[in-house]
């Protein structure tokens, strides 16, 4: 059981799972967020969660979980289409306005939605898949890439990092909607076929091949910001094991996430949707 800390200000959920993780090192990403009272939960209880009434119950939600998908199937991965109950109340709850951040396996979830691709600003896929009118073949990964970030956007969430930082981490080669976010992190690591590996093959217990499979070419894009109706979001592609959660630099860059969503600045920035461009200016 959680310590709840009563003297907390602000009330943090986080929602798992997805694929096997390693959770004493997720839960301790949030060690040093003192003024939160962080609140953990699993996937598939955790969606029971999501709702117009989280916008009451928590300040802010970090997502390191993928509903939507079944491993478990004949003919995994299975893809799932949520319910119209639980589409209505997520989309109630980021009308509302709650602040998101997504991180790593996330941006595979619900990828029988086409709009939780809209949220997220992308989407990772285990099979091929149709995404904006665009055929995709399914995506790539690569584990455990030492690689260098830049920051490449003046922000809240990249304040105080260097101008520049390395990390070891698992990157994904699939689409991102650039023109729809605010840039915050590039990748120096190749974004092309010949660098990832079949997501397809991997599930069907072929780990680490590309024979038969080939990508178009992707962003090295690692890190963004955007809105989704009344909502401010973060996606971060890392933190796949607990090596990546332990750099100081990808911790702070989660913390610093986490009180930018929920901050009173960050949300009305993402209420004024047409300030600058298609994702708005900087808060």
């Amino acid at each position: 059981m959680d310590v709840i800390n009563y003297a907390a200000e602000h009330r943090l959920l986080t929602l798992a799972r997805g694929h096997p993780y390693e959770r004493d090192a997720f839960r301790g990403l949030f060690e040093g967020l003192d003024e939160y009272d962080v609140c953990h939960a699993e996937q598939p209880v955790a969606q029971r969660l999501l709702g117009p009434q989280a916008c009451d119950d928590f300040d802010a939600i970090v997502c390191y979980d993928m509903p939507g998908v079944d491993f478990t199937c004949d003919d995994a991965p299975g893809l799932v289409e949520p319910d119209a109950t639980f589409r209505d109340n997520y989309l109630a709850m980021l009308e509302r306005g709650i602040g998101m951040v997504f991180m790593h396996h996330a941006i595979a979830a619900w990828p029988a939605w086409p709009e939780y691709a809209e949220i997220i600003g992308g989407r990772f896929h285990y099979r091929p898949a149709t995404l904006r009118g665009a055929d995709y073949p399914d995506s790539g990964y690569r584990h455990k890439v030492e690689h260098t970030l830049s920051v490449v956007g003046d922000h809240p969430v990249t304040a105080d990092l260097p101008a520049t930082f390395i990390m070891t981490d698992e990157l994904y080669l699939c689409p991102v909607f650039e023109d729809d976010v605010i840039p915050l992190l590039r990748s120096s690591y190749g974004f092309t076929p010949d660098n990832f590996y079949s997501a397809s093959r991997a599930v069907a217990g072929e780990m680490f091949t590309r024979e038969g499979w080939t990508h178009p070419g992707g962003s090295n894009l690692v890190g963004w910001v955007k809105r989704y109706r009344a909502s401010p979001i973060v996606y971060l592609q890392g933190g796949d094991d607990g090596a990546a959660m332990a750099n100081e630099h990808f911790r702070a860059l989660l913390h610093n996430a986490v009180r930018w969503v929920g901050s009173a600045e960050a949300h009305r920035w993402a209420r004024v949707p047409n300030e600058s461009g298609p994702a708005g200016a900087e808060p």
